[in-house]
């Protein structure tokens, strides 16, 4: 059953207010076939976004990125963050330049991330990290050694505070606008895999694995939850 969160005053959707979702379903599937979040943060009255990956578990969103990184090192001293998460499904041609729009899912988590610094959780997370973007891969290559666990920072940004935005469907076009003779409809943008590109050091003995093979993004994400 799906999880309805009420939305607080920042988190509530103002403009185009019917397009607001506030159950955590939908946040998840935003989430769970999502590749990048954007994170918000500001320093010395400076707005940055940062892009970087991410992966969930139950009601925690991990982000990782370097330890020299900016954006990590200001989140982990508690500035407060905005995470997005956008998943473009197609381009909506109107029979109007002025009504034209974008089919969409989106989400926006407010709150303050947590550094993970216990090393059996952080390994953890960037196990979920990996197994994110292509599951199946994290068992099968070389471990992150010491060095490199030192040299890389993980976040945990509990997921409470959020909302959803959801566009989807046809044109909306204006009743005077619906005789002009021009195509008027939607252009879906699917993330589709193409031909797999083999190492050019690659031994030639070492076949393609399946999870490459049969990789779907919208396919399900079996580490969703907790254990």
């Amino acid at each position: 059953m799906s999880q309805q969160q009420a939305p607080t005053q920042r988190t509530r959707v103002i403009r185009e207010h019917e397009r607001g979702v506030y159950d955590r379903e939908t946040a998840y599937k935003i989430l769970d076939e999502g590749f990048i979040c954007h994170v918000g943060f500001a320093q010395d009255g400076q707005p940055f976004v940062i892009p970087t990956g991410y992966g969930r578990i139950g009601d925690a969103l991990y982000i990782h990125g370097s330890a020299a990184s900016r954006m990590l090192k200001e989140v982990n001293q508690g500035i407060p963050v905005c995470v997005t998460v956008t998943l473009l499904d197609g381009l909506v041609l109107a029979r109007s330049i002025f009504n034209h729009s974008m089919n969409y899912r989106s989400v926006v988590i407010l709150g303050k991330a947590i550094i993970v610094d216990q090393p059996e959780e952080k390994l953890e997370a960037l196990r979920l990290l990996s197994e994110h973007i292509i599951p199946g891969r994290w068992v099968e290559t070389r471990l992150p050694n010491e060095k490199e666990l030192k040299a890389t920072t993980v976040l945990r940004l509990p997921i409470e505070e959020f909302s959803c935005k959801v566009r989807q469907g046809d044109a909306i076009d204006d009743a005077d606008d619906m005789s002009f003779p021009v195509w008027a409809g939607v252009l879906p943008l699917p993330v589709v895999p193409g031909a797999p590109i083999p190492d050019q050091h690659l031994d030639p003995k070492i076949t393609l694995p399946s999870y490459v093979k049969n990789y779907s993004r919208t396919a399900s994400h079996p580490k969703n939850v907790p254990e």
